[in-house]
């Protein structure tokens, strides 16, 4: 991490974390800088991640795919993943060579646990000849039966571009119902959700309007039909801070995961963020402490068998060839 990045670190870090908890957390966050240097290591925290370790250890920060991206053009030797289990396994797919961790094994995933390898098979057979479209937020097995993945930015893009008339698109019902009122493509779509996304109702967003005239609105897909309707914008994570660099409203909410507020106002301090927030239970089960001790003792490694890292690296390759097309 350059100086520069290393100072805007630092700059966020005291805007977005009281003092008290910075300076409580100082020896433990020291501790794992120096376990990064030691092991030759970064740190990838999602989005989602609590301010602490998005601005106190972080050495790339972004969706699941960016940071899994931005891990390969590194030469770190060591990878910790401040994500959920699906995060990680994508690390290590796209970075088989090096060793990933993930500080808590219990950080899992609603809309991952919704659909297994086996389902996706069931799904072929009674699809015969429709392709299938996995979210990265799945597991590295659910991958390995797809053809192709998707993010919530590009999904569009992806069921398009393999020209066929009915594709599979799984697990997420919202993602995939906002991506079918764009396409005329038939999507056949499976029964799964994130739990903090579909908490979100249309009569909050209305409340929230008459509490802040003049509340620019920004959704991320995984919300019901109901919300997004109600939205000014929506978008994916990076999707949405890059049209807050656009827009730049007065006042602010967005609708997805609400540590990724807390992040993202650090970064536009002349924005005003109203906060209807609904936390990930899982993104929480990562902590410094959990961080420091994958360091120290290579706790956790993801471990992935090569008849399944080898499919499921294809579909994500082929989501990033269509991405570079």
């Amino acid at each position: 991490m350059s100086v520069a990045a290393i100072d805007l670190r630092a700059r966020r870090f005291a805007a977005s974390v009281p003092e008290l908890e910075r300076l409580q957390a100082q020896a433990l966050i020291e501790e794992i800088e120096t376990l990064k240097r030691e092991r030759n290591a970064v740190v990838l925290a999602h989005n989602y991640q609590a301010p602490l370790i998005y601005h106190g250890v972080a050495d790339f920060t972004g969706d699941s795919l960016a940071l899994a991206q931005q891990a390969a053009r590194s030469d770190a030797e060591v990878i910790v993943m401040a994500g959920v289990a699906f995060m990680a396994e994508t690390a290590k797919l796209l970075n088989p060579a090096r060793s990933v961790l993930l500080p808590a094994l219990d950080a899992g995933c609603s809309l991952a646990e919704s659909i297994t390898a086996g389902d996706v098979r069931a799904l072929r057979a009674r699809h015969p000849g429709a392709p299938v479209v996995s979210y990265v937020n799945t597991s590295a097995e659910v991958k390995a039966e797809s053809d192709i993945c998707c993010t919530s930015a590009n999904a569009l893009r992806i069921v398009e571009s393999l020209g066929a008339p009915r594709v599979i698109f799984l697990p997420d019902r919202y993602l995939g119902h906002h991506v079918q009122q764009q396409t005329g493509v038939e999507l056949v779509l499976w029964d799964g959700a994130c739990e903090v996304h579909q908490r979100f109702s249309g009569a909050q967003l209305r409340g929230l309007r008459r509490e802040h005239p003049g509340l620019h609105i920004i959704a991320h897909p995984e919300c019901p039909p109901e919300v997004l309707v109600e939205a000014d914008f929506v978008g994916s994570t990076q999707g949405m801070v890059d049209h807050l660099t656009r827009a730049r409203p007065a006042q602010v909410a967005l609708i997805t995961e609400c540590s990724m507020s807390d992040n993202v106002a650090a970064e536009f301090p002349d924005i005003r963020f109203t906060r209807p927030c609904n936390l990930c239970p899982h993104m929480r089960r990562i902590t410094l402490e959990n961080i420091r001790d994958a360091l120290r003792d290579m706790r956790h490694e993801i471990l992935l068998p090569q008849a399944v890292i080898a499919p499921a690296r294809r579909a994500l390759e082929r989501m990033l060839a269509v991405g570079r097309g």
